[in-house]
């Protein structure tokens, strides 16, 4: 259907009323106050909307969820599970949308998670696993001489002090890892707030590109190891000549382009809010608009090159003497205390 038919309603202070309602559209309902628009919003099309919803589930879940009575209507057609947004003022948050004040955006995000299809964004292939012989083929197409360090993603943007964990990884044999951009020795692990996002990679291996067996042996065994420490996660970090990190690329085991070699790192929840900076965009940071200087509203009228002759007004300047005033200033000035045929002194009458 493509409207919404409501027959007799009679809720509250409505009188008997029957309309129709177009969906997929928007529309307002006005009024004094009184005349019955949240009677009809709220009281009859949201509660017997939610009321149909309870009904379709289980009695076992029902039995969890407030049941809500029957509105006073002879019948409401095409109507679908409704939502309702409290009625109050809202604060003018850019990052506060309607998905998110009824929380729907929460379901949307582990829907996509979910049962989504990655694809490439590139050439628009649906992302497939990545083999570690396809990551290994991949690093080693870099240029000859590239020094590159392997790295296990452990932790990424999470809470916490992971001052235990990092010790285990120091009894398994490694040494160094990278908390935050810095390079920490696991033997004297750093103390972390526990309040803020920390993000740590494991340094599994420091290589440099070459084109014989014992690289390509070593580098497969060095991935084997990341992938199964960061749960199939493996960053390559390629580093220059001062140490300094030129380009990272993260690869893994599950999302991998097999044409473009574009790789995706796990898909959770977190990948699709506008409200996290692993699912932002880069350019805007997830609102949607990017804040720029106007020249012409900065300055509305943009003066001229020369400015000789002119005020700052623009309009032609007047001549002065040698006291600074203009000629008419002082022709004013002087005609109030003199006229012509008079002394500029008053006289008495005899």
């Amino acid at each position: 259907m493509d409207s919404i038919v409501i027959r007799g309603a009679r809720q509250h202070n409505l009188k008997n009323i029957s309309l129709s309602i177009p969906r997929n559209a928007l529309v307002v309902l006005t009024g004094v106050s009184g005349s019955g628009k949240s009677s009809l919003a709220f009281d009859t099309l949201f509660a017997e909307g939610q009321r149909r919803y309870v009904e379709s589930l289980s009695a076992y879940a029902r039995q969890f969820l407030e049941q809500m009575e029957k509105p006073d209507v002879d019948s409401i057609e095409g109507l679908s599970p409704a939502i309702s947004i409290e009625q109050k003022t809202t604060s003018k948050n850019p990052r506060s949308t309607v998905g998110t004040v009824t929380e729907i955006h929460d379901y949307l995000r582990l829907l996509f998670a979910s049962i989504g299809q990655p694809h490439c964004v590139s050439c628009g292939r649906e992302i497939s696993a990545q083999t570690i012989q396809q990551m290994t083929d991949r690093i080693l197409a870099m240029p000859e001489g590239t020094r590159f360090l392997v790295l296990a993603p452990f932790v990424r943007g999470k809470k916490g002090e992971y001052r235990r964990q990092m010790a285990e990884f120091a009894k398994k044999g490694f040494v160094r890892a990278r908390v935050d951009g810095e390079t920490v020795d696991l033997a004297e692990p750093p103390e972390l707030d526990k309040q803020k996002k920390h993000s740590i990679d494991v340094i599994v291996d420091r290589l440099v590109v070459r084109r014989d067996d014992e690289t390509r042996r070593r580098l497969a065994d060095s991935l084997e190891t990341a992938v199964r420490v960061a749960s199939g996660l493996v960053t390559i970090s390629v580093v220059g000549e001062k140490g300094a990190t030129v380009s990272e690329e993260t690869l893994s085991t599950s999302y991998a382009c097999p044409d473009c070699g574009t790789s995706l790192p796990e898909i959770t929840p977190r990948l699709f809010s506008f409200n996290s900076p692993y699912g932002a965009c880069a350019a805007c940071s997830g609102l949607g608009s990017v804040p720029r200087v106007d020249p012409d509203r900065l300055v509305p009228t943009r003066p001229s090159r020369s400015t000789r002759g002119r005020s700052p007004s623009g309009s032609p300047a007047r001549r002065t003497g040698a006291s600074g005033r203009s000629s008419s200033s002082r022709r004013r000035r002087s005609s109030r205390w003199t006229s012509p045929g008079r002394s500029s002194r008053p006289t008495s009458a005899t």
